[in-house]
């Protein structure tokens, strides 16, 4: 078992070059397949549809299995805004005794706590420790594919 980790952090940054994929304007099926259209709409650039305060933004990956349950998977992509103010069951990105994790915010008699997204870890008490949770993950990027990353 390996604990969930950060292995890097990217900042967003406004004035960075953007990338417009094509945008197709339309709900895919995940039952039996609709008949093909030309449905392109366009352009899409992800960041106008990912992140609502891109000066408060950052990009960071994740390492382990510890948030499986979550939906976050180990090499995942999160996108973490800065600026939200944590609440009770959002998935946090959190320093705790100077070590980041991935965790879910959770309080139980007014004390809070980090929840594992995995049975094989336990919750993590934070009443003695030195935290600072530095944002709340908005989206997770994942592949299905194995990549070298």
């Amino acid at each position: 078992m390996v604990e969930t980790e950060i292995v890097s952090i990217h900042p967003v940054h406004p004035d960075t070059r953007r990338y417009f994929l094509p945008h197709i304007e339309m709900l895919v099926k995940a039952g039996f397949p609709s008949p093909a259209d030309d449905y392109l709409e366009g352009k899409l650039e992800l960041t106008e549809h990912l992140v609502d305060h891109p000066s408060a933004t950052y990009y960071i990956r994740v390492s382990g299995d510890s948030m499986i349950d979550y939906g976050i998977f180990d090499h995942d992509l999160l996108v973490v805004d800065r600026s939200l103010d944590p609440r009770q069951g959002d998935i946090v990105i959190v320093s705790v005794d100077g070590e980041l994790t991935c965790k879910a915010l959770a309080i139980k008699n007014n004390i809070p706590y980090l929840k594992s997204g995995n049975p094989n870890y336990p919750p993590i008490e934070i009443k003695d420790k030195e935290t600072m949770i530095w944002g709340v993950v908005i989206h997770t990027i994942h592949s299905f594919r194995n990549r070298n990353r």
